[in-house]
């Protein structure tokens, strides 16, 4: 139970944001504030002092000096997709999320500069819409599109399918809006290219989860509309095949290469098991498959025959043992379907042990031979369900329970002990624990574990600099 003092404190500062931002838009009521304080996994269940829920960086920027005045800490919020906790308060209900959903404005679009600006609250699905509108592509997709925003994919630095042609989310981004811990207001909506003048504060927000700034705005690249999209998918016999094609597929098409995803063969039956209307692609069983995307600018004539002599090739070779092009958009779909059934399937099928890690592209055969094996003599029988974007080296290395094993006491023997394994493979192949999901409050013990000390005090040390009173997401990514 709270102390007198604090209570007193709280109430006071949960007042003075009614003041600031209206009643209405202060929500303390359990009911109101129970879709805030669990993640989406719901693994992390929280409380709150308050969920604030303001319509400006301005009220964004009174309220955290509101804040810094009664000692409460900030927890910002997007559209709560994350999977690491980021922005999931603790328990002790001492914390105040603030809810950025309703800066929800496209401030500018701008097709000569190839920009879009954007208040953090804009949900992904309506950027790429509204870039659509104006005859421009913005190519950041993920899973959660429809309901993530654009500050919560910068907070996290979200990676997606289109990684390998245009980048994470960091090189999508040319300017920020942020609000500083002490509740000032840095207008960096600069739509620049090019701008050396000093420290770089822009990429020092991206991907730190809230924890040194909130995000308010940014200002986000666009990129022609493709004049056409062709997408295949490939069977092979191993990882290490599926990086000779890679190779061979960059070869052929360069830039116009937009997707390589890598999925197992256990990953594609999981999802015929769970969702039938989804048939294997494949006449017959095969390790591994790759879907892979070009975008093209010229035709889709153009693009297809660059597709056949590809493929072509990657037959002559023995790199691919079959291959099937969609032909048309709705087949395309379906393709695209199938890798992004993997996740819901694998949730249909029981509690599961999930790795979102990246390692340098040319090792992944290897990392996943040698985890792999380490993990079938650890304990036998678990399922590997192994896909993710084979062209930016980002793997979605998760583990399922042995068939017939109850999963959750599966997890509560061996979920710590194959962490390790797997996080020791990553450390030794020179990777990162997390690839495109962030740390939040869900990796914290294992980054301070594998990063190196002086990397550790460093960010320490930017830390401290930017929210002395640790008041700006207290708990998430560094201790």
């Amino acid at each position: 139970m709270s102390h007198p003092a604090e209570a007193s404190r709280h109430h006071a500062f949960v007042d003075a944001c009614r003041t600031a931002i209206g009643a209405t838009y202060v929500l303390t009521d359990p009911r109101d504030t129970a879709p805030f304080t669990t993640d989406w996994r719901r693994r992390y269940n929280g409380a709150t002092l308050a969920v604030l829920c303001p319509s400006s960086a301005q009220e964004v920027a009174a309220l955290v000096r509101l804040a810094v005045e009664h000692r409460v800490v900030i927890v910002p919020q997007g559209g709560n997709t994350g999977l690491a906790g980021g922005a999931t308060p603790d328990g002790s209900g001492e914390q105040a999320v603030l809810s950025l959903k309703r800066l929800n404005r496209v401030r500018d679009v701008d097709p000569h500069n190839n920009t879009i600006t954007v208040e953090a609250g804009v949900v992904l699905a309506d950027v790429q819409a509204r870039a659509q509108e104006a005859g421009r592509l913005f190519p950041l997709s993920l899973a959660a599109e429809g309901s993530c925003t654009i500050g919560g994919n910068l907070a996290t630095n979200a990676g997606g399918t289109g990684v390998l042609r245009y980048g994470n989310t960091r090189e999508l981004c040319l300017g920020l809006e942020v609000v500083t811990a002490q509740g000032e207001l840095w207008d960096g909506l600069r739509g620049l290219r090019k701008d050396n003048t000093g420290y770089d504060l822009r990429d020092l927000f991206i991907g730190a989860e809230g924890t040194l700034g909130i995000i308010t705005a940014a200002v986000m690249k666009l990129h022609p509309q493709p004049a056409a999209r062709v997408t295949a998918l490939a069977a092979l016999a191993s990882p290490h095949a599926a990086l000779d094609f890679l190779a061979l597929a960059q070869r052929f098409a360069g830039p116009l290469l937009t997707g390589f995803e890598l999925m197992s063969d256990f990953c594609l039956k999981l999802v015929g098991t769970h969702f039938p209307q989804m048939r294997y692609p494949f006449a017959e069983s095969h390790a591994q498959a790759v879907l892979l995307e070009l975008s093209d600018s010229e035709s889709e004539e153009h693009a297809r025959a660059l597709f056949e002599r590809l493929m072509e090739h990657a037959l002559d070779e023995g790199l691919v043992e079959d291959a099937v092009v969609a032909e048309n958009i709705a087949q395309s779909r379906a393709f695209w379907n199938l890798r992004e059934h993997i996740p819901l399937a694998q949730a249909e099928e029981g509690l599961n042990i999930k790795h979102d890690i990246a390692v340098p592209i040319s090792r992944i055969g290897h990392f996943i031979d040698e985890t792999d094996a380490a993990i079938a003599q650890h304990a036998p029988g678990a399922r590997m369900v192994t896909f993710g974007h084979l062209g930016d080296g980002n793997l979605h290395y998760n583990v399922q329970a042995p068939e017939g094993v109850d999963a959750k006491a599966f997890l509560k023997q061996y979920q710590s002990s194959i962490n390790q394994i797997v996080y020791d493979s990553v450390h030794r192949h020179r990777g990162s624990i997390s690839a495109e999901h962030g740390l939040g409050q869900l990796k914290i013990d294992e980054a301070m574990h594998y990063k190196q000390p002086v990397e550790v005090q460093l960010m320490r040390t930017l830390k401290a600099a930017l929210d002395p009173l640790n008041l700006m997401n207290a708990g998430k990514v560094i201790r």
